[in-house]
């Protein structure tokens, strides 16, 4: 093996995987664990050894490894010490070595370089342009996006007509916001100095801005992170001033956008099409609930300009987190609006967990596939369907249609948070833009949509990746004997992890001093990070490379899976194909490339990563052709014939694991569905449609507020659940349609327990609350009320 930079070399290495055994020779450089298989002996009399058709050498990149057990044996024992290795494009391995000491120092040099590097500057990303390939280098893969240029793709510059739409250089040295991009798309009426102000009352500065402006209705999809109302009940006139812009920045509709779509009257792009094979074009059961729950609370938006024919503009503000997740914010200065104060908008809840219940499920999924190397039986199906995998995966889609519909179809304006605005945020602007906009449905326009909703917004690649790996991945098995189970996955059924966090839930709610809760980590509450606990404008980001394992969620991962799901149903509406989306998340960990390095714009921009790296979109572009899905359309529109209208929407009975992802054949883990898989998912006979719980949770206005409840499935919602007055008492919903009073209801218990911890009163004993506030985003004597429908 020629390679200059290997450090270590180890012949006759026996190697498992899938079930097979090869004899290779084990190379480990600076940067990779090289994998090349022996020639096969001769046969002598009988067969030749089983090898496998894989000849070439196989790379593992040191980041990509997830976790590696040791098993030494002594010698007298006549046993093999082995490691075993799980790596994060779920692929599994199990090394034999002939001597302890041999497959110790190979342990020993793989954590060196996986969890022992210490330096972001250390990873491959930094050396690999000097061996990169020519066809490589003839693409900067850094000029692909644009900020600017987007933008004005988009209908909004500084030189083009007045769309409603400005860019705010505010934070063009990120001293305002420095996870924010250094372009802000802000309503032209808004100020910078109401910018500043405004800045105050969001989490890390993080206002809300512009991500989308759809080119038919001028409708729009901004982001933010969630306000800092606390129990005291805060509020930002500035801040609602800025929202309210957001609500009604809209140029007139006119005759001159270019398209047969923008006439005055309602645009064909408007009508639904589901496709569905009995009742083409209509809504499904949970899309009907969520959209009378949404219609029967919202405020109609009554103004003097100029409105596409037949829209009733009724603008959302979605709160990405369960209602009880949102209410806990509270204690620690946090929380969600106060819609007596946004009464131009209704707020929805959708339900989505935090990254620690996702990290989780895709531990649990790993638990039935791990065993892969070592065995060619099929995976654990009971396991695989007790991941909710699949229903994490349904409730992005499901969240994202609805806010797809909104601006699409309902032609109102929508503003998407979560705790941040960096995780579940990003992963439902980007899926609600692919459902709306052709354009990125393109090789092009997809990259663009990651440069700009996850790179530029600030997705948090280094934390929620952990490139630099951890000791704790790193296990030696010394009493692993002859018929011991090793077990790679870690924890076995998590129960471990469940009850450290539920101590640690603990420790945040008695925590007896307002100062210590300025220091919550994410470990504690599952929506906010130890480093991004409530900032206001001026506070200094940490940029610690230490990976922390509660920091690690495969986000990104969901958003490709909910793309290739969408790619799954609408085969000829997508420029690239399935091994893109397959390539890009074995990138994401590889660090090969400088685009996922680090945290936000920002500190890519202070390490230099755009002169000292290359770009992973060099990569795809350079080989276009082997990314390029055949079927694709050509992406032609036509509102008129079905199949080429501009929206698109996810079928939720459709979704499917993404079976090569996994490694998986699809009938291993998408074959006929047995009785444990029914008990979990549902049987497809009986249509998941129907079964399918909705995302939304709770719906919220200054009139009304109702949570949806935890029993059956998808319900009608009555009207007189909806129409009582501000005054009055807010109402529970069962899924089954049935009105709970305000006792009752499947967070009763639990919001009895928080009222128990007097989390609502200062260290003096008096109560914190503010006045007459009727909303999850206050507390206090007087908003008892409403903080019962949250818990609800």
């Amino acid at each position: 093996m020629a390679e200059k930079t290997k450090v270590l070399e180890i012949k006759d290495v026996q190697l498992l995987a899938k079930g097979a055994v090869t004899e290779i020779t084990l190379y480990l450089d600076q940067h990779h664990i090289i994998l090349e298989e022996n020639a096969p002996p001769a046969a002598q009399g009988g067969h030749p050894r089983r090898t496998s058709p894989q000849r070439r050498p196989f790379w593992i990149a040191y980041p990509l490894v997830s976790f590696c057990t040791f098993r030494p044996t002594p010698p007298t024992s006549g046993l093999l010490s082995s490691i075993r290795l799980r790596c994060r494009d779920f692929t599994f391995f199990t090394f034999n070595f002939r001597e302890e000491k041999q497959a110790r120092e190979v342990f020993e040099t793989i954590r060196a370089k996986s969890c022992r590097v210490g330096s972001i500057e250390k990873l491959h990303a930094f050396t690999y342009p000097a061996k990169a390939p020519t066809f490589e280098k003839e693409i900067n893969g850094w000029e692909i996006y644009d900020a600017k240029a987007e933008w004005k793709r988009q209908g909004i510059s500084d030189k083009g007509a007045d769309r409603g739409w400005r860019i705010s250089k505010i934070n063009l040295d990120y001293g305002f916001s420095p996870t924010y991009p250094a372009l802000l798309p802000v309503p032209s009426s808004i100020s910078d100095n109401t910018l500043n102000y405004a800045g105050r009352y969001r989490s890390r500065v993080r206002i809300p801005v512009l991500t989308y402006l759809h080119p038919v209705n001028n409708c729009s999809i901004t982001r933010s992170s969630q306000p800092m109302a606390g129990l005291r009940g805060n509020r930002s006139i500035q801040d609602e001033k800025l929202v309210s812009a957001c609500f009604s920045a809209c140029a007139p509709i006119d005759g001159d956008l270019g398209s047969s779509t923008t006439s005055r009257a309602s645009p064909a792009s408007s009508q639904i099409d589901l496709d569905l094979p009995s009742t083409e074009g209509e809504l499904s059961e949970t899309e009907r609930l969520e959209d009378e729950m949404l219609s029967s609370s919202n405020i109609e938006i009554v103004s003097d300009k100029a409105h596409v024919y037949g829209a009733q503009q009724h603008n959302l503000i979605v709160d990405a987190r369960p209602t009880v997740n949102a209410l806990a914010m509270q204690a620690v200065g946090l929380g969600s609006e106060n819609m007596d104060h946004y009464k131009f908008a209704t707020k929805a809840y959708l339900g989505i967990d935090n990254i620690h219940v996702m990290r989780e499920s895709l531990n649990k999924v790993i638990e039935a596939i791990k065993d892969s190397d070592i065995s060619s039986l099929p995976l654990n199906r009971e396991l695989l369907a007790k991941s909710n995998w699949l229903k994490h995966i349904t409730g992005l889609l499901d969240g994202s249609a609805l806010i797809a519909r909104q601006v699409g179809i309902q032609h109102s304006h929508v503003l998407i948070h979560c705790s941040d605005g960096w995780d579940r945020t990003s992963q439902l602007s980007a899926l609600a833009q692919l459902l709306l906009d052709p354009y990125f449905r393109t090789i092009d326009g997809f990259i663009v949509l990651v440069e700009k909703d996850w790179l530029s917004f600030g997705h948090m690649f280094q934390h929620r990746n952990g490139y630099l790996g951890s000791e704790k991945w790193f296990k030696i098995q010394n009493d692993a004997l002859a018929g011991s189970a090793i077990q790679p996955g870690g924890n076995g059924d998590g129960r471990g992890d469940a009850i450290e966090n539920a101590l640690l839930s603990a420790k945040r709610f008695f925590n007896k001093s307002n100062a210590s809760q300025d220091t919550v980590s994410e470990s504690e509450n599952g929506d906010t990070t130890a480093e991004d606990s409530p900032k206001v404008k001026g506070s200094k980001t940490s940029n610690s490379a230490e990976t922390k394992p509660n920091d690690i969620s495969p986000v990104f991962h969901q958003f490709l899976d909910a793309t290739y799901q969408l790619l799954r149903q609408f085969p000829t509406r997508f420029e690239f194909n399935e091994r893109f989306l397959r390539r890009l998340l074995y990138h994401l960990y590889s660090c090969q490339y400088g685009t996922f390095l680090y945290n936000n714009e920002k500190s890519r921009k202070d390490a230099g990563v755009q002169e000292r790296t290359h770009s992973v979109w060099a990569y795809f572009l350079s080989q276009r052709a082997g990314f390029t899905n055949p079927d694709y359309d050509g992406g032609k529109i036509d509102d008129h014939v079905k199949g080429k209208e501009r929206l698109i929407f996810p079928r939720l009975d459709k979704v499917r694991w993404w079976h090569e992802v996994f490694g998986r054949k699809d009938e291993e883990m998408n074959g006929p569905y047995n009785a444990v898989t029914e008990r979990y998912l549902g049987s497809p006979s009986s249509s998941n449609l129907s079964t399918h719980k909705t995302v939304l949770t709770g719906v919220e206005s200054a009139h009304s507020a109702l949570t949806i409840g935890e029993v059956g499935g998808p319900g009608r919602v009555s009207g007189d659940s909806l129409t009582g007055s501000g005054s009055g008492p807010k109402r529970h919903v069962s899924s089954s349609g049935s009105i709970l009073n305000g006792d009752s209801g499947p967070f009763a218990t639990l919001r009895d327990g928080i009222a128990g911890l007097g989390i609502g009163r200062s260290v003096s004993g008096r109560d914190t609350g503010g006045s007459g506030s009727r909303s999850p985003a206050n507390g206090g004597a007087k908003a008892k009320r409403p903080m019962e429908v949250e818990m609800q």
